[in-house]
């Protein structure tokens, strides 16, 4: 196998942040590293961009609009971007490009459920054609060598398609070079309707010994706290743990003081500063509607006294500005 990078260096177990898209964009990552990123865990944390198409990444003028995805901070690192597609020259071409921006890894996607996804044979739909997804990963590797770089690639899927097939998936994928793959312990066909089946990874764990490859395995789905992700570690044997929809509204996530009393007042300080980030880095005319960031509203306002009011007035809003504006006057009167 190529040198495994950073994933060679991560204390165990480490904590990852799911590729969510038009949530774990720059703005979101950079309040993320900013509270929960200490001294303590800086090396048990790993960062993934929204996921980005091979195939626009090909195209200049969608490259262009794509920019925004790829974007990151120091502070972030380690991180690695996502990637999907079904085309193994395009891939070969945005895996170039990708690691001549100085990610620290770069991740396909073979799990995501979205019809538009897999319409292209990308996402969870390269569950069905393994010899195609094989081809992906070495794609992606010469993309890698071409840019005169040496990073990482890794995978992210699911337990099946239309029902669980571990066993004849996985052992596709741990023919070629990977040095992580992230399991999101449903099939498509469940989406997350049902609870994850964390009982899998014990069987997934099998084939990677049994494949005789020190390819780290990294579990998802469900995942509360970050106490939460460290005992499923323990109990199913995981090296790393990856965590989606837990971190919303928390950016004090992966802090390593995992008994953080956080006032109400500070909560909101920071949803007004991860507006404004959002407002500038992002925010219309340049790559999102700011109606993208309201997803986050109910998140932070939640659990006290009038915050349905105050979301309510929030979801009005057009700009950081206002925002900024109709919480001081909350916080006024508290």
């Amino acid at each position: 196998m190529n040198d495994p990078g950073f994933w060679g260096k991560l204390k165990k177990p480490f904590f990852c942040l799911a590729p969510m898209s038009d949530v774990t964009d720059i703005a979101f990552r950079y309040i993320l590293a900013k509270y929960g990123k200490d001294r303590e865990n800086k090396e048990k944390i790993v960062f993934w961009t929204e996921f980005v198409a091979a195939d626009g990444l090909c195209n200049k003028f969608a490259r262009k609009k794509l920019a925004h995805v790829l974007k990151f901070s120091e502070r972030e690192r380690p991180i690695v971007a996502q990637v999907f597609g079904a085309n193994p020259e395009n891939m070969k071409t945005a895996c170039q490009y990708i690691a001549s921006l100085g990610f620290d890894g770069i991740d396909i996607n073979m799990g995501c459920p979205d019809k538009s996804v897999i319409s292209q044979g990308a996402g969870s739909a390269l569950i069905k054609t393994p010899k195609l997804a094989r081809k992906i990963i070495q794609s992606a590797h010469a993309g890698i060598k071409s840019s005169g770089k040496n990073i990482p690639v890794s995978v992210k899927t699911r337990t099946g398609f239309h029902k669980e097939e571990i066993e004849s998936w996985i052992p596709e994928l741990l023919k070629e070079d990977i040095s992580a793959l992230t399991v999101h312990l449903r099939t498509k066909k469940e989406l997350s309707l049902v609870p994850a089946e964390w009982n899998h990874i014990k069987k997934v764990k099998k084939l990677i010994i049994k494949s005789g490859k020190d390819v780290l395995l990294i579990g998802n789905g469900d995942v509360k706290d970050l106490q939460d992700a460290k005992n499923k570690a323990l109990v199913y044997g995981c090296d790393g743990i990856m965590i989606g929809r837990g971190v919303f509204g928390n950016p004090w996530f992966f802090s390593s003081e995992l008994n953080l009393n956080i006032s109400l007042e500070e909560k909101l300080k920071v949803l007004i500063e991860h507006v404004q980030i959002f407002d500038k880095k992002l925010s219309e005319p340049k790559y999102k509607n700011f109606d993208v960031m309201k997803k986050h509203f109910k998140a932070y306002v939640n659990g006290f006294d009038g915050a349905k009011d105050l979301r309510t007035k929030l979801m009005e809003t057009k700009n950081a500005k206002q925002v900024e504006k109709i919480i001081n006057d909350f916080l006024k009167k508290i």
